[in-house]
């Protein structure tokens, strides 16, 4: 066999199985590839729940800063520091994963924000993927592993930096760099090759996502570390003060009068022993409700204490004293024209309630309608009516109270005056009548509204040659017939005008006669 010498065909048929096997085994299983989906999608989901309650824990330190920035100012500080980090760092590699993507698929980055892992047809490339993070290099540094590395380095150093060194022993980060790595055959390997080296797209996605995950962590620890420096049980507040929180210092007699009493930093764990004048308030998760009728008018004062368990112990007795001011309700509605209503006319009303917006004011009307006109309501009520009561309630959105009531009297809209030629009787020169044509009813000069009359009908009456001569109108026109007995009419000559009918507000109305004499 030594002397055997192969073939051209069969030195050919050898590398082709070479290829092929080595092919097979750089091809990634389907199920592989599948696993790493469902460790990525469970790691997604992960890292959306982890800013979720990082999140809540900043809204609760934000809270702690608001009570007592003098103290927690340092700590929040720091915090929003932590937070700007964070979020720098989990941006810098979220850009990463979402540029190997476009890079492999051959897609925009765009697209790769957008399409999910498991939609990817090039999960199971490598080359793009280990160009990018290796890079023309032996061990990575001239990639992007390298990169991300002294990144992730920087971000360890930078997160703890001010924390004193207590707190800085209690937190361990995921983020390790420098650990001891072997490839395959044993052979020793830096962070770089060992997690980017010739592996596929779907790992390098899962990573990454890890390592958000591993920061996100790390930020919940360190933020945790800070927020436990102020929290009221190690009572390294500079003050710990009793506070009383009313829901409001103005109470209506009649009403009930609230206020939250509490410690500025509260313990849900323990309810304080809570007294106000010598009586004892139930406390629930930290927090008593005083309440007490409001009968009596005036300032009203009263004070009490709050015991609390200290970190050594021993109770602690906080003192506290507060006050309000009861008033009654004072209601003024006024008409802005006159001091009674008019039926079927709109009625200008004034509205105001001492200490109480405007918008706050709710009225209504016994009979009729009520309405809201700008800064003023109208009123209107119909014929027949003789009293009318209108109502005022306060609603603050969270109680209704009755502010009281006004009673007014109805009165129907007064009668015009007919008038021909601006006069509603005796003589009027010839001339002027023939001008005027028509009957104009008036309303007495007193009587504020701008409301009309519209005359509907009336009759003529004349004297001539011992003949009575007598026209009727349908309208307040003076008719043709009319205006040629004027024509005609000679000095001293005396015209009536009667049953005049005129249409307004609630009906008809008959208005007085005139009498002329032709001048």
């Amino acid at each position: 066999m030594a002397g055997y010498k192969e073939t051209p065909r069969q030195k050919m048929i050898a590398m082709m199985y070479l290829v092929l096997t080595a092919l097979l085994a750089l091809n990634v299983s389907v199920e592989i590839i599948q696993a790493f989906v469902v460790v990525n999608n469970s790691i997604e989901g992960t890292n959306t729940n982890l800013k979720e309650k990082i999140d809540e824990t900043y809204a609760r330190f934000e809270q702690q800063n608001l009570l007592n920035e003098a103290k927690v100012g340092p700590y929040w500080s720091k915090a929003q520091e932590v937070r700007t980090l964070s979020d720098e760092m989990v941006a810098y590699i979220e850009d990463i994963k979402w540029e190997i993507i476009a890079r492999t698929e051959r897609i925009t980055v765009d697209q790769a924000r957008t399409t999910p892992l498991a939609d990817i047809q090039a999960k199971d490339k490598y080359d793009e993927s280990t160009n990018y993070f290796i890079g023309d290099s032996q061990d990575g540094s001239k990639g992007k592993a390298r990169e991300l590395k002294d990144k992730i380095n920087q971000f360890k150093a930078d997160i703890v930096k001010g924390l004193d060194p207590q707190a800085q022993s209690k937190i361990k980060s995921g983020l390790e760099t420098d650990g001891k790595y072997k490839d395959a055959t044993g052979n020793k390997q830096n962070w770089e090759m060992h997690n980017f080296y010739h592996t596929i797209l779907a790992a390098n996605v899962t990573f990454l996502n890890k390592l958000i995950a591993d920061v996100r962590n790390l930020e919940s620890d360190v933020v945790s570390a800070l927020f436990s420096s102020i929290t009221a049980e190690d009572y390294k507040f500079d003050l710990l003060a009793a506070k009383v929180v009313p829901s409001s210092r103005l109470v209506f007699s009649g009403d009930t009068y609230e206020a939250e009493i509490m410690i500025a930093a509260i313990d849900t764990k323990q309810n304080p022993e809570v007294t106000v004048n010598g009586r004892l308030i139930p406390t629930e998760s930290g927090v008593a409700k005083y309440t007490v009728n409001a009968s009596a008018t005036g300032l009203q004062t009263y004070k009490g204490s709050i015991k609390v368990v200290g970190p050594t112990g021993e109770t602690d007795e906080y003192p506290f004293e507060e006050s309000y001011f009861v008033m009654t309700p004072s209601l003024t509605v006024a008409p802005t024209k006159m001091n009674v209503f008019y039926a079927d006319v709109d009625n200008p009303v004034s509205i105001s309630a001492s200490g109480i917006p405007e918008s706050q004011l709710h009225a209504s009307i016994n009979a009729g309608t009520i309405r809201k006109a700008g800064k003023d309501w109208v009123v209107k009520v119909p014929t027949g009516v003789n009293n009318a009561v209108v109502t005022v309630t306060h609603n603050d959105g969270g109680q209704t109270r009755n502010m009281g009531r006004a009673e007014f009297r109805v009165k129907r809209v007064p009668t015009p005056t007919a008038y021909i030629a601006n006069s509603d009787g005796g003589p009027i020169a010839k001339s002027m009548l023939l001008a005027s044509r028509a009957i104009i009813p008036k309303m007495p000069e007193d009587f504020e509204f701008d409301l009309n009359f519209e005359i509907t009908s009336f009759k003529f009456l004349g004297i001539r040659g011992g003949d009575v001569a007598e026209y009727n109108s349908n309208s307040g026109r003076l008719t043709q017939e009319m205006t040629n007995f004027i024509e005609n009419s000679k000095r001293g000559q005396r015209i009536w005008i009667e049953n005049i009918m005129a249409k307004g507000p609630g009906g008809n109305r008959k208005l007085g006669n005139i009498s002329i004499i032709v001048q």
